[in-house]
């Protein structure tokens, strides 16, 4: 029996000692992970995906300035551009793969108000990225607009092309002809352009007005007013002195030109071209561009081009040497951490070679103490009354009802948080956001992005139904940006507004 027990012990030891090593080297594994995190982490880079409709040079200015811009905060900022080439169907496809990658802000200039780019856009906003609408609106939601006001811009236009009328000498019976060329009034932009200079001419009784639709392009254009120059030779070549067109885009204003040229009526047609918190209509700024300060504009914009292409040259080779001198920092604080850690490794280690002598000492004795115990049948009847029958233990519980809860907890403790993303989620849920997704789904039947909601929406249907709170407190409280979109959310939820609720 002793030699038994002394082999047992043994046994014991080489164990004690196998175990002690495994954790030395778990801990200098753990060591080095946090040496090689602590030199290779990097700054939050907030990814913006942008979704242009077309080509053009007005466009590419803008895409430029957007390139420049990204170097203009503090917090690191990646703009990635796609053009759909005024192909409404790549356009949708477009903005679907720019929301796979992991982008932080969508900027999309829709082609038109059609469906399938609307619904393009309802789903990145249903995955939680906000989406600025630009240039352009479409029936779709968005979070915020930045554009032209294209109304006042053709007002505008129409204001100036009065003023040239009121200061002519007209032949008598006759009203100055302007021909108003735009293209498909599907977008807004051309439609609140049209708007603006169709109301400038109603109140301009003295002229005859007349809008032609085209297609955006230099060739309808220069069609359109080739046959108007056809029918005004044909009725009266006079009315040619008196003639004004107003074109909506350079490519059509191009087209004009060219008609005028190929007619050799050049000089006799008047070719006119224009061209924290936050706010969330942000209309932009413009001026009208005239024969007499053409020159000027042209001369202003080729040198802030060139400054702006300047000042991206300078940043990247500034990013260079950032680069270079952020390696040698991390090279340099990584060989401090090295040292710091071989020094924390080695006392760790007499420390547990010690702890192991003594682990394995007191090993040796409780194994005694436990072999009198067992073999003594007053102490067996003793060790009973302190060990639980199996059939009285409680019952284990599902893995998917522990995620379940540990997912209910983690939502309500965050509930409040309107900026909330799947991804800090997960990252409590110790899941990736596609694990979290997959999880979810199968579990409940929803996405993260509609569970979440949903409880924020039961939250809200019992704080109304049990407090005094306002609705707008109720809506901060639970996690909305806005009390209007919480309204919005909870008719669609409970087919009544919040306030219906407390009126019942």
């Amino acid at each position: 029996m002793q030699r038994k027990m002394r082999r047992f012990n043994e046994i014991e030891s080489n164990q004690m000692k196998i175990e002690s090593m495994k954790s030395l080297r778990t801990l200098l594994y753990v060591l080095s992970l946090v040496l090689l995190l602590a030199s290779c982490t990097e700054k939050k880079v907030y990814k913006i995906g942008v979704a242009q409709c077309s080509k053009g040079p007005w466009r590419e200015k803008v895409n430029q300035e957007m390139l420049a811009a990204q170097h203009l905060y503090e917090h690191d900022v990646k703009v990635s551009i796609a053009n759909s080439v005024d192909d409404p169907d790549l356009q949708a496809h477009l903005i679907d793969s720019l929301a796979q990658t992991d982008i932080d802000l969508m900027v999309v200039a829709p082609y038109e108000d059609v469906q399938i780019i609307n619904e393009a856009i309802a789903r990145v906003l249903k995955a939680g990225i906000p989406v600025v609408s630009f240039d352009r609106k479409t029936s779709a939601d968005y979070t915020a607009f930045i554009g032209g006001n294209n109304v006042e811009a053709g007002y505008i236009v129409g204001q100036y092309i009065a003023s040239m009328v009121r200061g002519r000498n007209q032949p008598k019976g006759k009203k100055p002809l302007v021909v108003e060329i735009t293209g498909l009034l599907s977008s807004t932009p051309a439609l609140e352009r049209h708007r603006g200079f169709e109301s400038a001419m109603k109140a301009l009784p003295e002229v005859e007005y007349v809008c032609r639709i085209s297609d955006w392009s230099s060739d309808a254009s220069c069609n359109i007013v080739t046959q108007l120059i056809d029918s005004l030779r044909r009725s009266d070549a006079s009315q040619l002195d008196n003639t004004f067109v107003f074109c909506h885009n350079d490519g059509m204003a191009t087209g004009v030109y060219k008609a005028v040229v190929e007619q050799d009526v050049e000089g006799r047609i008047k070719d006119i071209l224009t061209g924290r918190p936050y706010e969330r209509e942000n209309p932009l700024l413009g001026f009208v561009v005239t024969p007499d300060n053409v020159d000027l504009v042209i001369t202003e914009a080729s040198e802030l081009m060139k400054q702006n292409d300047d000042l991206v040259t300078i940043h990247d080779k500034l990013e260079d040497s950032m680069v270079l001198y952020d390696t040698q920092h991390k090279v340099l604080i990584g060989s401090f951490v090295t040292i710091a850690v071989l020094i924390l490794a080695i006392i760790m280690i007499l420390f547990a070679l010690r702890l192991t002598k003594k682990n394995i000492r007191k090993r040796q004795n409780m194994n005694v103490e436990q072999t009198l115990f067992y073999t003594d049948a007053s102490n067996r009847r003793l060790h009973e009354i302190f060990v639980t029958p199996t059939e009285e233990m409680p019952a284990p519980k599902s893995q998917d009802m522990l995620f379940a809860e540990q997912l209910n907890e983690a939502i309500l403790k965050n509930m409040s948080n309107p900026n909330l993303k799947m991804d800090d989620l997960g990252e409590e849920m110790g899941l990736s956001r596609v694990q979290l997704y997959r999880k979810v789904k199968a579990i409940t039947g929803q996405t993260p992005v509609e569970l979440l909601r949903q409880m924020r929406l039961q939250q809200a249907y019992a704080l109304l139904a049990s407090t005094t709170k306002t609705v707008a407190e109720i809506a901060y409280e639970v996690g909305f940006g806005t009390p209007g979109y919480f309204s919005t959310c909870f008719k669609k939820q409970f087919g009544k507004y919040p306030t219906e609720l407390r009126a019942e």
